[in-house]
């Protein structure tokens, strides 16, 4: 028997018993009379004590021990006498009689602590020690209770497990696919799922009526700290639902998760309709944790002669509580923030509200002290607030600002900290106008059905009406993060094909692409719809942490490699010829 109880377990109540423990050496201490050492698995930390009157093979062997060495130790429980508030085994200790080293270890390349010395790629490199060290074993135990809440409320609501294939065949829209060359088929490829939305609605064909998986899918797009080439989520449908059905079906989800997890009780999620979303906050994943929603200036601020205001479309603004004492160096820093390629403003005026009651901007050449209180009193501002305001076109302004928005407050730690303000993004945009490829593409993807009302217009139509065209789609927002989206399904022959046509489809690439599924849409497709969560994302957010990597047990780097396995990597010559493969080398690689 390797141990009778774990590193994390033994208390006072435990006091006199006989115990083995194994686990990893996180520290030896020799002060010659004693020998401490801190014995690690993933459950906690046990000090060990070995006396100067043991045995000379016992002294000897813990003499010999470095970090991650991996022991046995056999002795009994006492209580510390000096104790560690900050371990929850702080109380007691091993009498160490026996030990046992069941493995050495090289010296590893960092330490194996909460806060270690080693770099990203570093620790990239040597996932399986970084995976050692407290905080990713948290977020990786995390993760696998969120997967069991999931499956046990997704359980109780009459959801089914089903799989779904991951060699299936490559689509055009959306991103990038990964793809398989078949050796079976000569220059055929399969592609990796972006998502399981095809098979999900063909299983409501089949009549299964809710269906869930979590299941991993894969895109082939450029990465960031909440993107992975390989990604996880929880992927659901239902049949014979209204989106009001679908959405207290997964509120229900989300409220059940961050209790039985965090002991969180989320309020009632509110609604916002996108266009909403887009006016207040300049984007369509909203922060809801604090205020400085967008406020259109264009009445007050325009025909006074400035003709950068005069020809926008927009001139929008927020109103930073407190801090009208920001300095010109911080001010500049703002503006040179906003004209970075990223953001693309051609600049930023401000006005400071004086506590004396009067106005300081940058644009006190053109607007008195009366056309800039009429812009603090529509932006609801106070003495000592300071108002950033950015024009333009319409819609760029708006990301523009609420971009800003995120960065003021992030600066200025106006966040929360641990606060949760959930909602529902709905009423999207069916589809958007691309003005390079003069083509519309899907807002969310070409399944998504119109809104009821709208059916006919969708139909019968002109291009004009296509662009204003609702969508029964919504998204689940999380502190700033899209968590999850779903719609209502287009189940209908028909109206599919026109969605396709809309989106540059011919009949015959419509048919090569997705006849299965249209075919399948003639034999009694009921009313389905449903979203997907990404589980990656949900587990991040819900612990305040905004990069997925460290969710994730081996991850990818930036570039897209996993460095511990040095993958991707080339296969030899007679692999690609088993699959007709082609490959030029360049001589010296």
């Amino acid at each position: 028997m390797f141990r009778t109880h774990n590193c994390g377990e033994l208390r006072l109540t435990d006091a006199g018993k006989p115990v083995t423990l194994s686990g990893w050496v996180q520290t030896s201490r020799d002060f010659g009379n004693l020998t401490f050492i801190d014995l690690r698995d993933r459950y906690g930390i046990t000090q060990l004590v070995i006396d100067a009157e043991d045995s000379s093979e016992l002294k000897t062997t813990a003499g010999k021990l470095g970090r991650e060495w991996v022991i046995m130790a056999e002795g009994k429980v006492r209580e510390r006498t000096n104790k560690n508030p900050n371990r929850p085994t702080g109380d007691v200790e091993i009498d160490v009689k026996n030990l046992t080293v069941l493995n050495a270890s090289e010296v590893p390349p960092f330490t194996i602590e909460d806060d270690s010395d080693g770099g990203d790629d570093l620790r990239m490199k040597y996932r399986f020690l970084d995976l050692r060290r407290g905080p990713l074993q948290q977020n990786i135990i995390f993760r696998s209770q969120l997967a069991l809440a999931v499956r046990a409320y997704l359980g109780g609501q009459d959801f089914v497990e089903v799989e779904t294939p991951f060699l299936i065949k490559s689509t055009p829209e959306g991103a990038r696919d990964f793809v398989v060359p078949s050796r079976l088929n000569e220059g055929q490829f399969y592609a990796l799922p972006q998502s399981p939305q095809t098979f999900k609605q063909l299983l409501m064909v089949a009549g299964y009526d809710r269906y869930f998986q979590i299941v991993k899918c894969f895109r082939d797009e450029d990465l960031r700290a909440d993107r992975q080439p390989e990604f996880t989520q929880i992927d659901c449908e239902m049949a014979f639902v209204t989106q009001e059905e679908i959405l207290n079906t997964f509120e229900g989800l989300t409220r059940h998760v961050f209790q039985q997890l965090k002991g969180i009780e989320l309020p009632e999620f509110p609604r916002m309709q996108y266009d909403d979303a887009i006016r207040l906050y300049g984007s369509d994943k909203p922060d809801l944790r604090f205020g400085m929603e967008l406020v259109e200036l264009n009445d007050v601020a325009q025909n006074k002669g400035f003709k950068v205001f005069d020809s926008a479309e927009l001139v929008v603004g927020i109103c930073v509580p407190g801090q009208a004492s920001a300095t010109r160096k911080q001010l500049d820093g703002l503006t040179n923030w906003v004209k970075r390629p990223q953001i693309g403003a051609k600049g930023l005026v401000y006005v400071k509200c004086n506590e004396d009651g009067s106005y300081k901007s940058s644009v006190d050449k053109f607007f008195d002290q009366e056309a800039l209180a009429a812009w603090a009193e529509k932006c609801g501002a106070k003495p000592g607030d300071l108002l950033l305001v950015i024009s333009g076109e319409d819609e760029k302004s708006r990301t523009q600002m609420g971009n800003l928005r995120l960065h003021v407050a992030e600066s200025h730690d106006m966040i929360p900290e641990g606060s949760f303000k959930p909602l529902w993004v709905v009423d999207f945009p069916l589809l958007e106008w691309d003005e390079d490829s003069e083509r519309f593409h899907a807002m969310h993807h070409p399944f998504t059905s119109p809104k009821r009302e709208e059916v006919d217009r969708m139909l019968n139509g002109d291009h004009e009406t296509m662009k204003s065209l609702k969508a029964d789609a919504y998204d689940l927002v999380i502190n700033g993060a899209e968590i999850g989206g779903g719609s209502i399904r287009i189940y209908d022959r028909e109206l599919q094909e026109k969605n396709f046509q809309l989106l540059g489809f011919t009949k015959e690439e419509a048919e090569e692409q997705f006849g299965f599924l249209m075919g399948a849409f003639e034999y009694g497709a009921p009313p389905h719809g449903g979203i997907a969560f990404g589980f990656d994302r949900l587990c991040a957010v819900m612990n305040g942490q905004s990069s997925i990597r460290d969710f994730i047990a081996f991850p990818k780097n930036n570039q897209g490699r996993d460095v511990m396995i040095d993958a991707p990597a080339r296969i030899d010559e007679a692999q690609c010829n088993e699959l007709n493969l082609k490959v030029t080398v360049e001589p010296g690689n």
